[in-house]
């Protein structure tokens, strides 16, 4: 190596140099590339899990929703027949709106079960009283009653509680997924500030122009560096944490009570039972119906001929045999998606704040093994005396390597900062069972 003085170097040292002022520029570009290269490595390793297990989730709820409404009209067509057949675009307007709620559609759960069931009364109305007229205006009376009547007996009440619950955690969860994968993505473009650049120059190739080809920097050292340069990275940690914590506990949720697989998978049963107690008290419906909405008009003689019985509205539900029933949405369940993703979440806490420990521990830089009194401090082969900062903007005020004006946030961090304090509070109304706005992910 031809080595000479170094009056002529903007960084490393201007001492006895081997290295021309053209050679500190290509390094202080490596420099730069190599940092930005191993946040990216490790970020999207994280990205790419929160994306699959997205994919995932997404697939098996869509699936989830085809199987049931697959099995329900399976069902309905053996039991009831051509008198399903004929109304049957009711149940599927059902799952139409419990899709578009899911896909992120403006549906409100409540109301739209609540007139899925009043539908589903005016035309079973009609099927128990074939021997009478009723105006469309009769039945929208009749459908008033629904709530007071009961004639479906608990199975509305219990399915609106259920359904809702579920529906929101599902949906919100996927979300949550979605929104972790993106904030990785935005975040872990780092575009390191001039002086950052100049201490990663330093750090990283200025023991080259000296001839240390083989020292590695100190481990403080490194740490010092990579804290000043992600230090906008760091104020994401408290966030970010706070936000693995409401994922967790909501999936936790979609475990137990508001477990979609187990509300969507014997909807048709359910939906049948309603059908059945409708049926079976239909004389005692239909008598307080008309003491409220009057006395409906009899049709002629020959036309009440095609009543019920004839058009098989008597038969039992017969429910599928286990075998029989479709296969488990994308090939798994939900408890084992669940348990895997947890696994995932607990691991990605305070991914921000162990950020640069783990680029200093990366095998490229392979600081974690080096002799403290063999490595280089920045200025010599030999042992950094500076303590290590803390994590975050407000802390780098007396980082020894690093200028960072800590007036100044990043503001693309600031705003997935926001867009986590947002989700998170979707997610703890999720976790309570409350409805949330939807966020277009895409």
């Amino acid at each position: 190596l031809l080595c000479f003085s170094g009056d002529h170097l903007k960084v490393c040292s201007q001492g006895y140099t081997c290295c021309s002022q053209e050679m500190e520029e290509k390094y202080s570009q490596q420099s730069k590339h190599d940092f930005r290269n191993a946040v990216v490595e490790l970020s999207n390793h994280l990205q790419n899990m929160f994306s699959s297990r997205y994919k995932k989730f997404d697939e098996f709820f869509k699936e989830l929703l085809e199987n049931a409404e697959k099995s329900l009209n399976d069902m309905f067509v053996r039991t009831y027949g051509r008198l399903y057949m004929q109304n049957s675009e009711l149940f599927k307007d059902l799952f139409v709106e419990l899709k578009r709620y899911y896909v992120g559609g403006n549906v409100n759960l409540e109301e739209m079960l609540n007139e899925f069931w009043a539908r589903l009364l005016e035309r079973m109305f009609r099927l128990v009283n074939p021997q009478y007229h009723f105006t469309d205006e009769y039945l929208e009376c009749v459908s008033k009653y629904t709530e007071q009547l009961k004639p479906f007996g608990d199975v509305p009440r219990k399915l609106k509680l259920q359904v809702t619950r579920a529906f929101v955690a599902a949906r919100t969860f996927a979300q949550g997924l979605a929104v972790a994968r993106d904030v990785i993505s935005k975040v872990s473009a780092v575009n390191p500030t001039p002086q950052g650049t100049r201490a990663l120059l330093k750090m990283m190739y200025c023991p080259h122009c000296r001839g240390l080809v083989s020292v590695k920097p100190c481990y403080n050292y490194c740490f010092n560096v990579m804290r000043g340069c992600l230090a906008n990275q760091g104020d994401l940690d408290a966030e970010w944490n706070i936000f693995m914590d409401s994922m967790l506990l909501v999936a936790e949720r979609l475990e137990g009570p508001f477990n979609i697989e187990s509300v969507m998978d014997p909807i048709d049963v359910k939906i049948s039972d309603a059908i059945m107690n409708m049926q079976e008290n239909s004389m005692q419906v239909s008598q307080k119906v008309f003491q409220g909405c009057g006395q409906p008009k009899t049709l002629a003689q020959g036309r009440t001929a095609r009543s019920v019985s004839e058009s098989g509205f008597t038969a039992r539900f017969r429910p599928y045999n286990p075998e029989e029933r479709p296969t488990t949405a994308a090939g798994t369940s939900l408890d084992r998606l669940v348990t895997d993703v947890k696994e995932k979440l607990k691991q990605a806490k305070k991914f921000w704040s162990s950020l640069p420990g783990n680029i200093c521990n990366d095998e490229k830089m392979s600081v974690g093994t080096v002799n403290e009194n063999e490595c280089w401090n920045g200025s010599a082969k030999s042992r950094y005396d500076f303590a290590v900062t803390g994590n975050g903007l407000a802390s780098q005020v007396n980082n020894p390597e690093v200028e960072v004006d800590i007036t100044k946030p990043d503001m693309v961090i600031r705003r997935q900062i926001m867009a986590l304090r947002v989700m998170t509070n979707k997610l703890k109304n999720a976790y309570s069972g409350n409805d949330v706005d939807f966020i277009d992910i895409s």
